[in-house]
């Protein structure tokens, strides 16, 4: 991932409704949810959740697969992962910050190291 790719993301991701939808779909999984259950979970009408679904799918944060008569969308959790791993990856030193792919369980696993821990605030 490079910076553009990272702001159309960010920028994407940078309005409520969208943030919210988003998350809801992270918890629905790969397996993702139809346009109607999100609308309904969040109480977004159909038309607007519409409009924020087209956004996010622009910026490659959302996938869509019909089902029958049902459009499904879901996360698009390899560009997630690839933004996260674009925020860690100069994190302070890379001792301090890893990625790695854990193949036994198909996974990324990243680890932060207690490396920008917040400065202790006087009494």
């Amino acid at each position: 991932m490079d910076i553009p790719q990272a702001v159309v993301a960010f920028d994407a991701l940078s309005q409520e409704t969208r943030l919210k939808v988003f998350r809801l779909l992270v918890k629905h999984g790969p397996e993702g949810a139809p346009a109607g259950t999100v609308s309904e979970a969040l109480g977004i009408p159909h038309n607007t959740l519409s409009f924020h679904l087209s956004h996010m799918s622009n910026a490659g944060l959302v996938l869509s697969r019909r089902e029958g008569r049902s459009i499904i969308y879901s996360a698009n959790f390899e560009l997630i992962t690839d933004l996260i791993r674009f925020m860690v990856e100069d994190c302070c030193r890379v001792e301090f910050a890893n990625i790695r792919t854990d193949k036994k369980r198909g996974r990324s696993v990243i680890e932060l190291f207690n490396c920008c821990q917040p400065k202790e605030k006087k009494a």
